[in-house]
């Protein structure tokens, strides 16, 4: 079946000596992979490498097979063009660590065009602000709802966060748990919105304590889910 749809790249491996493996977040069909056979030895083909950095937007017209076969893309062309993720060390990190993050947490094929809107909207959001050095946190608290284990913020006003639970508590358990300056600058990115995140002061160490709580928290509720290899370069990048 020949389909049209938008796509997000989330990675892209070498594959032989010539061709590439791309998965993608599709519009119309959620999580789909592609192979790319000589798109790196062919410098005639119209289908470029160059297409497929992490989280680029694409229009694709794609062969979909299903049933987890390696899909073919017969033409692509570039649906938003980015003016400073790539340019950027800052925002280029965020952007490599967000599509690992997002390709670890997405497990299925299926469509679900809310999902996909939010991607394209938080990624263009990026590539236009230049306050981003508290996005990846708020984008990852956000995309907990998508996935189904957002903060239950009932009790809200309690002393700890239990990581995993979900939920405010005000005793402390066994479980992990958020408290103090963290616990408050978590709190304030649950009632705002992207053009509110530069609002949240943090130092940071802060803002990396959070992130590394906030991987746990992805951990303990998706079941497979492996700390990101990208923190590491991520975290370098902000310190």
């Amino acid at each position: 079946m020949q389909v049209t749809t938008k796509a997000i790249v989330l990675s892209s491996i070498k594959y032989g000596d010539s061709s590439l493996i791309i998965k993608a977040y599709t519009e119309i069909e959620g999580l789909q992979s592609y192979l790319l056979k000589g798109v790196l030895s062919s410098r005639k083909s119209k289908i470029k490498a160059a297409y497929f950095q992490p989280l680029t937007q694409l229009e694709i017209v794609a062969s979909h097979r299903g049933k987890g076969n390696l899909e073919h893309i017969r033409e692509v062309r570039v649906n938003y063009h980015y003016q400073s993720i790539y340019n950027d060390m800052a925002k280029n990190a965020i952007a490599l660590f967000l599509a690992e993050i997002v390709l670890k947490s997405i497990g299925e094929e299926e469509e679900d065009p809310g999902l996909f809107q939010f991607f394209e909207a938080s990624f263009q959001w990026l590539d236009t602000h230049d306050l981003i050095s508290n996005f990846h946190l708020y984008f990852m608290i956000r995309l907990s709802r998508f996935l189904g284990f957002f903060p239950d913020t009932s009790y809200s006003d309690t002393e700890y966060f239990d990581l995993q639970a979900g939920q405010f508590v005000d005793t402390p358990g066994l479980n992990p748990l958020l408290q103090g300056r963290i616990l408050f600058h978590f709190k304030k990115f649950l009632g705002i919105n992207f053009d509110a995140i530069h609002t949240v002061k943090m130092t940071k160490k802060e803002r990396q304590e959070l992130l590394q709580n906030l991987v746990m928290y992805f951990e303990l509720h998706l079941h497979g889910f492996q700390k990101p290899r990208s923190l590491a370069v991520l975290n370098e990048v902000f310190n």
